[in-house]
């Protein structure tokens, strides 16, 4: 009972804390910066405002109110299995972190699609961006775009002239632009496959021997 309580605290942190965090950063980016500004921190980083109608790192495969759908879907099945297994109280910590991360990440997009383009006028190269009465924003509900800004393009470079096809073109090494609750998600599936790929095996097998 007493891990059961820790890990659920732990969790509940874990996901607040990315929720703030994420919604913090791109509300104070939506609001202070132009559609497609960028502010160079470094060579290879830069906070570059866009957004975007699809998934991570602004991948675009289906249609809007599909992707808002199966979002929310995706989360509703996460945090199911996440209650679950903290009952069970059986479960590796780090395991209970990593599915923690994955569910606030996508929890931060979620919020994006449904409600911002219910609450912010329309983000544009010459327009700034502001919060606005419900439902007078720049579309309906569950069609917001989600709102990205990091940027690092840490080998930005031209190739040979001599290579056939390619030869002259720009090249750029890692040009996805993502933010907060991308970067949470991306962290939560690296470590989970590194660190407990076997276990999550281990435990899907056991599922299937039950269910047998």
């Amino acid at each position: 009972m007493k891990k059961l309580f820790t890990q659920g605290r732990l969790a509940v942190l874990i996901i607040v804390l990315v929720l703030v965090i994420d919604q913090i950063i791109k509300i104070a980016v939506k609001t202070s910066m132009f559609y497609h500004e960028s502010i160079r921190i470094t060579d290879w980083f830069y906070i570059y405002f866009t957004e975007n109608n699809g998934m991570a790192f602004g991948m675009e495969l289906f249609g809007k109110l599909f992707l808002s759908s199966f979002r929310i879907i995706a989360v509703g099945a996460i945090i199911y299995y996440l209650y679950k297994l903290l009952k069970q109280g059986n479960v590796k910590t780090g395991f209970i972190v990593c599915l923690s991360l994955i569910l606030a990440g996508a929890a931060g997009n979620i919020i994006d699609s449904v409600f911002y383009g219910m609450i912010f006028s329309e983000s544009t190269p010459f327009q700034l961006a502001q919060f606005v009465p419900w439902g007078e924003g720049y579309t309906s509900i569950l069609h917001g775009k989600v709102v990205d800004m990091f940027y690092f393009p840490i080998i930005d470079t031209y190739w040979p002239e001599w290579l056939p096809g390619i030869g002259g073109d720009r090249f750029i090494f890692f040009s996805p632009i993502f933010n907060f609750a991308d970067a949470a998600i991306s962290c939560g599936i690296i470590a989970m496959l590194i660190f407990y790929s076997g276990y999550l095996n281990q435990h899907i097998s056991k599922k299937d021997e039950k269910a047998e």
